[in-house]
């Protein structure tokens, strides 16, 4: 037989920067959902018409989540929220181009 938890731990919340600002967020989750709840919904800007892009599949496949997560190129549906860690958005990057 099968036992339920009374309770469920809250998820702890950790110290990330975004575009230079700190920001807290839960730990483990993916990056895409962290920042949308955070409030960011533009990730990037589209390389051809300059249109805001943002996480749209959450699954890795259309690339439209593009940030820099510590220097380096990153879909942010496939990135767990670390602490520390630093990310930056199109608006200083020019991913748009990528």
């Amino acid at each position: 037989m099968y036992q339920v938890r009374a309770s469920v731990e809250p998820a702890a919340n950790v110290l990330i920067s975004i575009n230079d600002a700190d920001v807290r967020v839960t730990d483990g989750a993916m990056l895409a959902a962290a920042l949308l709840s955070a409030g960011y919904r533009t990730l990037r800007r589209s390389p051809r018409e300059g249109g805001a892009r943002g996480a749209f599949c959450f699954m890795g496949v259309c690339q439209e989540c593009l940030v820099l997560v510590d220097g380096v190129p990153q879909q942010a549906c496939r990135v767990a929220v670390r602490p520390g860690m630093r990310v930056t958005l199109d608006s200083q990057t020019g991913l748009g181009a990528v």
